[in-house]
């Protein structure tokens, strides 16, 4: 288990993708071929819980988005394929899937975009919004694409993957505002 040096500190955080939330989080049933990390899941709880508590920018990362729902006591979609009509089903690096983003969204301003494409790579997704929490985007299912703080935490959260994705400017501008946030709460330039 990592632990950040005492004394350092800690700008902006990311939440990645990865493995499936343990459905104890949230009361979900997911059971059968899945791969859980109840360590993970335990660490990067109690790291969200620090930047709530310290205000520290987050970016969430698809399973990272999810587990920014799930703490604020939010739960999830166990498995979207079958609630998927529209929206092509196989996981996939390339941005192929389209996002619609709400035009009122900190998101939109940021990606200076309401339609994006997007790669998919999740089974899981965002189901019921936690508390304190907005969803700010859909695909063309109706299954939430990303989260964000209704209230004054700067929290981002995308159900796709846009570190692979950076070499189109409205995803690189998502890690741009993670670090704009960091230097504005830390009152570097």
């Amino acid at each position: 288990m990592w632990h950040r040096p005492s004394g350092l500190p800690l700008h902006g955080i990311v939440i990645g993708g990865g493995s499936d939330i343990s459905p104890e989080h949230y009361g979900g049933t997911l059971s059968g071929k899945v791969k859980h990390d109840p360590d993970r899941d335990e660490l990067e709880i109690r790291w969200i819980n620090k930047a709530l508590r310290d205000d520290i920018p987050m970016l969430g990362i698809c399973r990272g988005a999810q587990l920014i729902n799930v703490v604020h006591e939010g739960n999830l979609y166990d498995d979207i394929r079958q609630l998927r009509k529209k929206t092509y089903n196989r996981a996939g690096l390339l941005p192929t899937k389209q996002v619609f983003v709400r035009g009122d969204s900190d998101l939109a301003k940021i990606v200076k975009k309401r339609k994006l494409r997007v790669n998919s790579l999740h089974h899981q997704a965002v189901h019921d919004v936690g508390e304190n929490l907005r969803i700010v985007a859909h695909d063309l299912d109706e299954i939430p694409q990303a989260i964000e703080s209704s209230g004054h935490h700067p929290i981002v959260g995308v159900q796709w993957h846009p570190e692979y994705l950076f070499y189109i400017p409205s995803e690189l501008r998502l890690f741009r505002w993670l670090v704009k946030e960091a230097k504005k709460l830390h009152g570097l330039s």
